[in-house]
């Protein structure tokens, strides 16, 4: 892998001292799924040395809340937005009044019981939504978590999206904290074959995450650091979290859901049922084949 794509921990100092700043691009905070309140955020990414992309599922007030704290740190506005068929998408504007326009324009109103898991929109209605807006389109963890199809090109892959979706995107989460260094590796090459923009981000639920993976640019401004992002001048370091680090966020997830349990196994089964519909006919059709004189 090219020297853009650094699998090691981040030395925040020697960023820092070459001109470059460094963002958490995809983390959450109790205003979703996470557990650090936005206030500790801040103060642990001052701590730090770095910015953050505050991305909780389906909400933007984490964001407001953390602009409003005015701490110094680079802020870029920022949601994940879960699509009704699966496919997490990241979302970053230039301005936080966008983001806010945005969230009660198309979000806000399509979401479901289970507040952070899939909206009632699917991943091509977000997307095209999202053109009205000047921002920045990111396939979070492309290769999906786990069995769950939370991936774009997973789901391109698997036939439930068209072949051609990956080009309505500017950037691919290249290194993200919680998936495995097989899965970064491909999301890598991904984004280096469609020449596309990289991003980067613990995907980090507890305080001790923050910063442990980031998307570095010598911009000092949210502009032209996501205009690097676009434009591939970017670099992104990082490690991906070890297996007691996974075991302690689906510790702290899993409390966050058991309240949403009905609303939640809805949502799945609904996501599911017309893929094991479409496994079946794919079976089907290849026992016809073998069946033919």
């Amino acid at each position: 892998m090219n020297r853009t794509v650094r699998f090691q921990s981040p030395d925040m100092p020697a960023l820092l001292s070459q001109g470059y700043s460094a963002v958490d691009m995809h983390y959450h905070t109790n205003h979703s799924d996470g557990s650090p309140s936005v206030r500790s955020v801040m103060k642990q990414a001052w701590k730090k040395g770095c910015g953050i992309a505050i991305t909780d599922h389906n909400a933007v007030s984490g964001v407001r809340e953390a602009v409003e704290a005015d701490s110094g740190v680079m802020i870029v506005p920022g949601i994940e937005v879960s699509s009704a068929d699966g496919p997490h998408i990241l979302l970053y504007f230039y301005s936080v009044n966008d983001l806010e326009h945005f969230y009660r324009r198309h979000i806000h109103e399509n979401k479901r019981k289970s507040p952070c898991l899939a909206i009632y929109l699917d991943s091509e209605a977000i997307i095209e939504r999202s053109r009205d807006y000047e921002c920045i389109r990111s396939a979070a963890h492309p290769y999906g978590y786990l069995m769950f199809n939370k991936g774009v090109q997973r789901c391109i892959d698997r036939c439930y999206l068209p072949p051609t979706f990956m080009e309505e995107f500017d950037a691919v989460e290249v290194l993200c904290g919680g998936m495995s260094r097989e899965m970064n590796t491909k999301a890598a090459e991904l984004a280096e074959d469609r020449q596309i923009g990289r991003t980067a981000g613990t995907d980090g639920h507890l305080l001790h995450d923050l910063g442990t993976v980031v998307t570095c640019s010598k911009a000092q401004d949210i502009n032209g650091f996501l205009s690097d992002v676009v434009k591939r001048r970017n670099l992104v370091v990082g490690k991906e979290k070890g297996a007691l680090a996974k075991g302690a966020t689906g510790t702290a997830l899993m409390s966050k859901y058991v309240r949403y349990a009905v609303p939640s196994l809805q949502i799945h089964y609904e996501q599911n049922a017309p893929r094991i519909g479409h496994a079946y006919r794919q079976w089907r059709r290849s026992q016809d084949r073998r069946e033919q004189p």
